[in-house]
């Protein structure tokens, strides 16, 4: 790999938090920290830091967030520090607020989950009770979470046989979707909203109270086509974002394109914050594996937290952020272009 890349992509996540601060206040950010009860592997602190560009009473924003699936968050983190470095320019009554790392734990830990083991992509259940989980759920449970540590244990046959059992649609919707009910299991959704999103809800309503439009843009990977974006947006936001950011946009539908409707996801916390704004989300989801590597990947770190040490240092937490983040420099100058094409286009659609 060369250079390019490396000043962008972050090794780990005290690096990607140092130069995301430092560049920020080069580039004349007004920063804040969101600061969390847990701590990093060296015990260092972590925190939810923010940056603010533009009138600080605006009427609308552009709102870029990343990590919010911790070991995600490289990518996403790499997309922001490359903003940094040549800031787009706002109109008038504008801001950009670019939002590093919203679960520093999970980035730090090497894990997609946070500190209690939540999936913040499900945590925000505005609308509903912290309490269920899809039928299909428990009849996968053995199978999605074994309660051992990481071995061998004819994981691509029994996936196979699942999957022609019960389709891909079926199994993304009822695996991914969100479950209240199984604490350590895979994508859990947690009982209360966690402190991180507790704090950035808390901060959006404290500093964004006069927004009346934002665009926000949240970045993931491992979902689609390898070293391509997909823009996830609800299924009733569809027809009018699509005109807009174009063939890329996808309706977060299990059976219309490569994603899964998540419940209590980021899109609620944003509504139930800003309720004097109208917010459009776009989640922009970078393709890595395919979804069975990628799931596996998910289980082996979920059962070495759990039933092993849990340790940084392991062949469990090499191949999550392999499955999330490619060490590959082809796709990293992908996620930099796109990440870029894409805060342009909507900068453009706030004017």
């Amino acid at each position: 790999m060369d250079g390019d890349t490396q000043l962008y992509f972050s090794p780990d996540y005290a690096t990607a938090r140092r130069r995301f601060q430092e560049t920020a206040r080069r580039a004349g950010a007004v920063l804040e920290a969101l600061e969390l009860d847990a701590r990093g592997p060296a015990g260092e602190d972590l925190a939810i830091d923010v940056a603010h560009w533009g009138t600080q009473d605006p009427r609308r924003a552009l709102l870029h967030s990343s990590g919010l699936h911790g070991v995600e968050g490289f990518a996403g983190s790499a997309i922001q520090l490359q903003l940094l470095q040549d800031v787009p320019r706002l109109a008038e009554n504008t801001a950009l607020i670019i939002v590093h790392v919203l679960n520093p734990f999970g980035m730090a830990w090497l894990r997609r989950v946070n500190e209690n083991s939540v999936d913040l992509n499900r945590n925000s259940c505005f609308h509903g009770s912290y309490a269920g989980a899809p039928s299909a759920y428990a009849k996968l449970d053995s199978f999605l979470n074994p309660q051992s540590p990481p071995s061998s244990d004819f994981f691509l046959v029994k996936a196979a046989s699942l999957i022609l059992r019960y389709g891909m649609a079926t199994l993304k919707q009822s695996i991914a979707g969100g479950q209240y009910e199984y604490p350590k299991g895979l994508f859990f959704g947690g009982k209360r909203l966690e402190q991180g999103l507790e704090r950035y809800q808390a901060f959006l309503r404290r500093r964004l109270g006069s927004l009346e439009a934002v665009l926000a843009i949240d970045v993931h990977t491992g979902l689609g086509k390898y070293a391509e974006d997909t823009l996830l947006v609800a299924a009733e936001d569809y027809d009018r974002l699509g005109p807009i950011f174009g063939k890329r946009v996808r309706a977060m539908e299990a059976k219309r394109g490569p994603a899964y409707r998540p419940q209590g996801g980021l899109a609620d916390l944003l509504s139930a914050a800003l309720p004097q704004a109208h917010v459009d989300f776009i989640g922009q989801e970078f393709g890595t594996y395919n979804p069975v590597k990628v799931l596996h990947a998910l289980r082996e770190e979920n059962r070495w937290h759990h039933y092993g040490s849990g340790t940084v240092p392991h062949p469990t937490k090499r191949a999550l952020k392999q499955a999330f983040c490619p060490d590959d420099e082809s796709w990293r100058r992908a996620v930099l272009k796109r990440g870029r094409e894409l805060v342009e286009d909507g900068r453009r659609s706030l004017l």
